[in-house]
């Protein structure tokens, strides 16, 4: 069921998606080589914790971490670990918050030191395909055409479109209904209303869109071994567009 939120959840889903965003920021200044996956988790559990949430992942249907770090031909759901970044890598963070009971959700690919053209690419127009969505969004538009427009943009651009994963509502609950493909065709699927609040976020490879699922049973790996990127944000349906909760904003 798609749940309408009232101006008041708005705003504690406001504040729990700054929380997120200020964790991606304070975070970004330690992705370099040599640090690990579970130092970076470590920090990012810490920092949402001082800001008075908890971390949103951590526990949720199992998932034993507070962050999902993702590194290279990792799509989604990376387990952090000992594991050392190296120059060269990308490495996307997920992270969720919960705050008085509401989520805020944000994924990000970062460059680690100096990167390939390739690797540059993938992440220019994985973030351009989100923006490129999000442009679709204000209210009686619908779903299909966030998912339409996201995946014109993609095949525009000879990215492969991780079909099996989507976006998704947010609340009270960090998974809500609607589901938010990143394919699919205009004027399709729920009308968007204001109040409504959905995680937008393409997962786009620079190879073949197959993937597979880890022994771990949660992360999520590119078949053919190139790398993809993941660029998320929380938004609420406003009036006449949309407005980013996960974005650089003023809670006062």
């Amino acid at each position: 069921m798609i749940t309408i939120k009232s101006d008041e959840e708005i705003k504690l889903l406001r504040i729990a998606g700054n929380i997120v965003y200020k964790t991606h920021q304070y975070l970004k200044s330690y992705i370099k080589e040599g640090i690990t996956t579970k130092e970076l988790d470590r920090l990012g559990e810490e920092f949402i914790r001082s800001q008075g949430a908890t971390p949103s992942f951590k526990g949720y249907e199992g998932f034993p971490t507070a962050l999902c770090i993702s590194i290279n031909d990792e799509v989604v759901h990376g387990f952090p670990s000992d594991r050392k970044l190296k120059n060269g890598d990308i490495v996307t963070l997920d992270i969720g918050a919960c705050y008085k009971g509401y989520h805020g959700d944000s994924g990000w690919t970062y460059a680690v030191g100096e990167i390939s053209e390739e690797n540059k690419y993938l992440m220019e127009h994985t973030e351009k395909a989100l923006f490129e969505g999000l442009a679709q969004i204000k209210p009686e538009n619908r779903i299909g055409d966030i998912s339409a427009a996201i995946q014109k943009y993609a095949e525009d651009h000879n990215l492969g479109i991780v079909k099996e994963l989507c976006g998704h509502g947010v609340g009270t609950d960090v998974h809500e209904d609607p589901k938010v493909p990143n394919y699919g065709k205009k004027n399709t699927g729920p009308r968007l209303k204001k109040g409504m609040v959905i995680a937008v976020e393409p997962m786009l490879t620079l190879g073949s869109p197959n993937i597979y699922l880890d022994d771990n049973n949660w992360t999520v790996i590119t078949r053919d071994g190139k790398n993809a990127g993941h660029y998320e944000h929380t938004i609420a349906v406003t009036e006449n567009g949309y407005e980013i909760l996960t974005g650089d904003i003023n809670n006062g």
